[in-house]
């Protein structure tokens, strides 16, 4: 963080778009503030393109004017319902001028969408969520530069504190989604969030509730995006709001003793492999600018948001499966599909999307213990083949997501996995090279097996495909037809089936 003076702000905003607003504003006798988070970013000497304007009279107006006098360089948005405008500058790709008017609002218990009326500036700052968000900067010439920080939001931002700007309680459930925002910026920021603040998430949590899944979701992911994002988890989890938005997760926070043997913290074990899934691929491009929502995510920082995803919830299904074995001890088998078949409901109710994304979300999920099962014994070249077949274009991410898994504190045995881990890829790349992925499809297919014995679509169907799939994965035989049919008819012979043909 970097503190200046009004003359530096000044010097900051010397540029043609704030001169140009700052004239327009003159022009119309309007007093108008550059607020929120491009005051923020200045300080904490973060890139940032989107700039919210607050005029004290009609923002609209002022948008108006502004864009009369970029002329074709801008293009003009108004939103009369909301009072609000916008203008998008030609040449800056990604700069966006937002205006509205000063305005105080007022809610009822029921919804957080607020009465509006005009206000004064003080009005204005007064309903903001925070005060590291609430500073403005004056743009009017008579006053250009000058800081109006009538929170000390710049003292939080020096210690790196959020708080609200007034009572958080009243903040809190007048729009609970600053909830979460609480919970992003604390994450993204690397920021502590205040004690009275924080408390005040617990009191305040049933509130959420009242929020739209969509919004949910939309934080979530920023969280889910940040660099740390176990810290959002940890506040989400100790303020009571990861229960209401994932009680799957929070069920992962038990660990149970018998005969003085306990399974791990599931839960926490968690939080660290998504720690890792989130230090093996930084830096995400964009990561200081991340878009309100995911299908507005660049290409890359799209991918590594589901991978994150499937990090969180690879170990979902374990509170279901546990099971205590005499001579084994605690035991989750097969917790990997059974939280496979969770993960549809939980993209459901967070209104994630339930195409692509959540396939391949439910696939790692489903997949995550395959590529341990084989560091954890002899790498043999069927089971690889196996895996390469079951996961597809998604491979490197699933050993991504498996090596993250790897969290034992027996630096021996974490040392074996990681060296078997490392023979694997080699494996894997070396079928990948030579293309082998088209060879796992034996060249005689259900269709041809039905004319051959006359039956229609069926599970015996199915067993004679799986057969041939199997030998081939096992390299039992070549991918060829002479010796596949061979075995075809042995198979069919086994299961009481005669060719319609000779072969």
């Amino acid at each position: 963080m970097k503190l200046y003076s009004d003359i530096e702000l000044a010097e900051i905003l010397n540029q043609e778009v704030f001169h140009l607003i700052s004239d327009a504003a003159d022009a119309l006798h309007l007093e108008c503030y550059v607020v929120g988070g491009y005051v923020r970013d200045i300080f904490l000497e973060r890139p940032s393109n989107d700039i919210d304007v607050v005029v004290v009279g009609s923002g609209i107006e002022l948008a108006k004017e502004v864009k009369r006098r970029l002329g074709k360089r801008a293009h003009l948005s108004v939103f009369k319902n909301f009072g609000t405008a916008q203008v998008k500058v030609n040449g800056h790709s990604s700069l966006e001028l937002e205006f509205v008017g000063a305005r105080k609002e007022s809610y009822s218990h029921d919804s957080r969408k607020p009465v509006v009326e005009n206000g004064t500036l003080e009005d204005d700052q007064n309903r903001r969520d925070f005060t590291i968000n609430a500073m403005a900067i004056c743009l009017n010439k008579e006053r250009f530069g000058q800081l109006i920080d009538p929170f000390d939001g710049l003292y939080d931002l020096e210690d790196r504190i959020i708080a609200t700007p007034l009572d958080p309680d009243i903040t809190f459930s007048d729009d609970p989604l600053r909830m979460l925002r609480c919970v992003r910026f604390a994450t993204q920021l690397n920021f502590d969030i205040e004690p009275e603040t924080f408390e005040a998430l617990g009191r305040n949590a049933d509130r959420l509730k009242i929020i739209s899944w969509e919004r949910i979701a939309d934080e979530m992911n920023k969280i889910m995006l940040s660099k740390h994002p176990s810290i959002g988890f940890d506040y989400l989890y100790r303020s009571g709001l990861l229960q209401i938005i994932l009680p799957e997760l929070v069920a992962l926070d038990h660990v149970e003793v018998r005969n003085g043997r306990a399974h791990k913290n599931n839960y926490l074990h968690t939080l660290e492999v998504l720690e890792n899934v989130a230090s093996s691929n930084l830096p995400l491009k964009g990561e200081t600018m991340i878009p309100s929502h995911p299908s507005n995510l660049p290409l890359e920082g799209e991918a590594k948001l589901w991978l994150r995803w499937a990090a969180l919830l690879h170990d979902i299904g374990k509170p279901k499966s546990k099971r205590w074995d005499n001579l084994l001890g605690w035991t989750f088998h097969n917790h990997n599909y059974i939280g496979a078949k969770m993960v549809p409901a939980i993209f459901r109710r967070l209104k994630l999307p339930l195409g692509a994304e959540m396939k391949y979300v439910q696939k790692l999920v489903e997949l995550h213990m395959r590529p341990i099962a084989i560091a954890d014994d002899e790498v043999t070249d069927s089971a690889v083949r196996r895996l390469l077949n079951d996961a597809g274009d998604d491979i490197d991410d699933l050993m991504t997501l498996c090596e993250a898994d790897i969290t034992s504190k027996n630096e021996v045995r974490k040392a074996r996995f990681r060296e078997n881990f490392r023979l694997v890829r080699e494996k894997l790349a070396d079928l990948q090279v030579r293309d082998y992925k088209r060879l796992l499809q034996p060249v005689i297919d259900g269709n041809e097996i039905m004319e051959l014995f006359g039956l229609k679509p069926s599970r015996e169907v199915g067993a004679l495909k799986q057969c041939l799939k199997d030998a081939v994965l096992d390299n039992k035989v070549p991918n060829e037809r002479e010796p596949l049919m061979q075995l075809l008819m042995e198979k069919a012979k086994k299961m009481g089936l005669s060719s319609r043909k000779d072969c």
